[in-house]
Parts: structure tokens; sequence; C-alpha cells
């Protein structure tokens, strides 16, 4: 009896437009299957992006691997490419074909380490404040962010032979905040957050530069911020060299952290009527860095 409804059911749903399919989902009817498994270069399933395309190179469908580096997708007929995408890797593009009621499968795709780009040469640069942001996104009673950025800072980059042994030191003035509303701003300046009087400087100090693969790096430094030093790492992006206006050499990167305002003993906290922090205990740190190589280099703090 159980065998016959089954039959009876499965029947339904073909009659009904669709084929069921893996994990019981019905398959549209005349849809086939896309998929594929991503693979790091030790075979170990990773997370990327996976983008169909058609012939022309327009996108079909787009999502991403799961836990496993499995993707699937449910397309119309027809010859496609499956454009696999990760950070610090190469980019894969891999031909399906897909029939109706179908499963197409671009099998193991194994993403391979996107070379080293070049990076700066050894000695000191500069940051160049006309052309770098230091801003930061925290969340407003639970719902809108707030933007704001600090307007005035100073820093130094002490490249190594050794990239990883590199040096970066950063000073931000705390009493430059600025999120476009003055009585926030000061509210900011006062001792129930920055408190600028006595702490007048947020003072950033790395030293271990990690590649992470392609562009992407890893940079560990302490943070002092309200007199309190913390280690944070900031999840950094090389975008390359470049030549300025009058032909000094540049460098570029942006890099991001999240900060824990108990952390640093930012701890003035309102609470609205139904419970909801009137600002979020996590901040968000954007980086925006051009530095340029200076006209006679120096040797970084520890060496002189």
């Amino acid at each position: 009896m159980l065998t016959t409804l089954l039959r009876r059911r499965r029947t339904k749903d073909i009659r009904g437009g669709g084929v069921v399919g893996r994990g019981g989902l019905t398959l549209p009817e005349g849809a086939g299957r896309a998929e594929c498994q991503v693979v790091d270069p030790v075979r170990l399933p990773m997370q990327a992006a996976v983008t169909v395309l058609d012939q022309a190179g327009h996108t079909v469908t787009e999502g991403r691997t799961d836990v496993y580096g499995l993707f699937t997708a449910a397309v119309p007929p027809g010859d496609y490419h499956l454009s696999v995408v990760c950070d610090g890797f190469q980019p894969r593009r891999v031909p399906v074909q897909v029939f109706p009621g179908g499963r197409a499968s671009a099998g193991v795709i194994e993403m391979v380490a996107a070379p080293l780009p070049p990076v700066p040469e050894p000695g000191r640069w500069d940051i160049d404040p006309d052309h770098t942001a230091v801003r930061f996104v925290a969340r407003h009673i639970g719902l809108a962010e707030i933007h704001g950025r600090f307007n005035r800072f100073s820093g130094s980059l002490w490249i190594a032979e050794r990239m990883r042994d590199s040096q970066i030191e950063v000073s931000i003035e705390a009493d430059s905040i600025d999120t476009g509303v003055q009585m926030r701003d000061n509210h900011l300046r006062s001792l129930d957050f920055l408190d600028v009087s006595a702490h007048p400087y947020l003072l950033f100090s790395g030293g271990d530069f990690v590649h992470r693969g392609g562009s992407h790096w890893e940079v560990t430094g302490v943070l002092e911020l309200h007199g309190i030093a913390r280690t944070v790492k900031l999840d950094t992006t090389y975008l390359g060299l470049g030549i300025g206006m009058e032909g000094e050499p540049r460098a570029a990167c942006k890099a991001v952290t999240e900060l824990h305002r108990e952390d640093f003993t930012l701890t003035w906290q309102k609470m609205l009527t139904h419970g909801i922090a009137a600002i979020g205990t996590t901040i968000r740190i954007e980086l925006d860095i051009q530095a340029v190589r200076p006209a006679r280099a120096e040797l970084p703090p520890a060496a002189m």
C-alpha cells in the first residue's frame, strides 16, 4: 500500500509540472540542474561565489557553495559556464550542458592560489591624508547605522625585505571624529565615550603582515583606544602600486576590522523602553589607505 501511495504521489508531481529532485524539492518542468563542488589546493571543500553564465556571458543565476563546497541550481536546458570566484584564488570557468530533468555536473573544481602581486619596495612609505579615509560604522537603536570618520591622522609603513617583518604606525586625533551631527559628535568626545581631553589619540602599531593568498593580507597589531591597548587584526586587501600626478610612487590598500566597545571600557549604554541599546556594542572600522614614498627613506622606529 505504501509503495502504491508513493508511486501515485510521484506521478502527481510529474503531471503537475515538475519532477522531484534531490532533497524532495520539485524541479520545474523542462528544467535541469547545474552543479559542482569547489575545493582548495589540498582538496578541502571551500566556500566560493558561483555564477551560472549563458553562452552570451549573461548571468542566469548565482549563489555560494555550502560548507561542503557544493553548489546546485535549477536552470533551463542549454550550454552554460560555471564561473567560480574566491578572494585569494585564480577564478575558474567550467562548461556544463544541461538537459531537461537531468543533472549536469562540472565535477570537482580545484581552485589555485592567485600569484602574489608586486609589493612596495623596502623602506618607508608615508600615509597620504588627502587620499586616505578612516571610517567607522555603528548600529543605532537596533535599526539604522551611524557612519562617521576621523578627519585628522598621520602614519607610516616601513616595508621590510621580508614582507612579514614590515611595520605600520598610525596616530588618529580623537577630537577629529565626525558623524555629521554636532551634538552627537560632542557626546562622542565626552567622558561617556572617547574622553578626548584625557585620551587625545588613537594609536595603532602593527608588525605582523601575513599573506593569505592573492591580494589578501592579515595585519596584526595593537590598538590603543581610551587608554586601553588590545590586539586587533586588520583584514587587508592590497590594491597595488601606482604613480601619482607628480611622478611619486604610491601604494594602496583597504582594510576592515570590528571592535567591541567594552574591550576598550567604552561602556556607556542607554537602553530604550523595549530594552534595545541606543548604540550597538560592535563598531566596524573601514580604512582606505594610500601611501607615498618619501624622497629620503628612513629606518623604522625600532632601528632608530
